[in-house]
């Protein structure tokens, strides 16, 4: 028998790891959190074509996890991130969610999140020569 470790993964199996990670976590979740995991994907779209923004994220068991919120440079400063996020913590809400997490560079948007409530939990200094923040919302 020979197993080897390979970066050469075929579409079919590219989920492999997160649908079994998933499913070992199932089993030690009380049932009403079972079958709650579901993707997050708001699109802010200009004029109903181009598509200048947006939240990813995944709802997990009792939370909802932004991976991503991003919205074009010349459309900054005109509220639409907070109504991206406001957006995804109604749907959160609405899907009976404790928290929110989300993680930020120091370069990015922590003042932003900060003052939609958001609290640090964490920080990794050097990442990428900036600091990592992690932070979570109660809702």
């Amino acid at each position: 028998m020979s197993i080897e470790i390979t970066t050469n993964i075929d579409t079919d199996n590219k989920d492999y790891v997160r649908n079994k990670m998933i499913e070992f976590n199932l089993k030690h979740f009380p049932d009403d959190l079972k079958g709650r995991y579901q993707e997050l994907k708001l699109h802010l779209v200009y004029d109903g074509g181009a598509i200048i923004g947006g939240v990813v994220g995944e709802f997990c068991w009792n939370w909802l996890e932004i991976h991503y919120l991003f919205v074009e440079e010349e459309y900054r400063k005109f509220g639409y991130g907070r109504a991206l996020l406001r957006e995804a913590e109604k749907i959160a809400i609405e899907r009976k969610c404790d928290f929110i997490k989300l993680d930020t560079l120091s370069f990015q948007a922590l003042d932003f999140y900060s003052k939609e409530g958001f609290q640090i939990y964490g920080t990794i200094e050097n990442a990428g020569r900036h600091t990592h923040y992690y932070l979570k919302k109660d809702i």
